[in-house]
């Protein structure tokens, strides 16, 4: 009887592995940069945007899937794709709004961090693929939070989705939030979550990628130090670092990103003031 229970168990449990339950949920905008929250009206096992999984959350006794629009994102009509745990595929669609991003004109001294060299760009790539490793993590043991607390104390000195130019060339869109605070400031961990990776790379200086678990990822950059070690466990503010200006940067802050689903959204939407 004990061994029929287990093979029971074992059965019915991809009904409830993949909607982790949440406290709350994040802001929903959607934009461009933005997120969607979308009741799947189901109990879903998996869904998909743009062939990317998405976070499939139980909130309040109702399932959502919660989606990180790009900032690329087309203006209009998109899709999800859901799945039950018998294999039958729902769409469920949601609209994505225009939103104006503004325009920052940067000056930067250091003309490689603008136009780099053959060698700078084999490290950038190097670089670049080691981050993206870390932003493709999916780790279900982990419980996302959304309701966060600014990582430092500052002023929000560049929004995101600013439209950037760096010595009058145009630059991909600001990807995250700066802090502006003085060099050695502290920086906390603004949920719980585990070190997936540190590094000190050519753009983002000295960096640390928190992963908060279902796609949920956060990016600290331009350290003066790392105080944190891959693999550790942190929680809601735990010192991780200090404000630095290492890397591309006119002065000391923090540039903190969030990604979800594996795209860069605005996390703002994710502060608790």
């Amino acid at each position: 009887m004990r061994r029929i229970l287990l093979c029971c168990a074992a059965l019915l449990c991809p009904f409830f592995v993949h909607a982790v339950e949440v406290t709350s949920l994040p802001v929903a905008s959607n934009v461009p940069g933005g997120i969607a929250i979308v009741d799947t009206a189901m109990t879903a096992t998996e869904g998909r945007y743009r062939n990317d999984k998405i976070m499939l959350v139980e909130f309040e006794g109702t399932q959502y899937a919660i989606i990180g629009i790009p900032l690329n994102a087309a203006i209009g009509e998109h899709s999800l794709t859901l799945e039950s745990a018998d294999g039958t595929e729902v769409t469920r669609l949601f609209a994505v709004q225009d939103k104006l991003y503004v325009e920052q004109r940067l000056t930067i001294t250091n003309e490689r961090q603008v136009n780099p060299n053959n060698d700078d760009m084999v490290r950038i790539n190097r670089e670049s693929a080691e981050m993206n490793e870390a932003f493709s993590s999916w780790d279900e043991t982990l419980q996302p939070v959304f309701a966060m607390r600014a990582p430092v104390d500052g002023v929000r000195s560049s929004s995101f989705g600013l439209k950037r130019f760096f010595n009058e060339q145009p630059r991909a869109p600001h990807s995250g939030m700066d802090i502006a605070a003085p060099e050695g400031t502290p920086i906390y961990a603004p949920a719980p979550g585990v070190v997936r990776s540190t590094g000190e790379y050519f753009f983002n200086g000295n960096t640390i990628i928190l992963d908060h678990g279902h796609g949920l990822i956060s990016l600290y950059c331009h350290m003066n130090t790392i105080d944190v070690v891959p693999g550790t466990r942190v929680e809601t503010g735990e010192q991780i670092g200090k404000v630095g200006q290492t890397g591309r940067v006119t002065g000391p802050h923090l540039h903190w990103s969030i990604n979800l689903n594996n795209v860069r959204v605005d996390p703002a939407l994710f502060i608790q003031d």
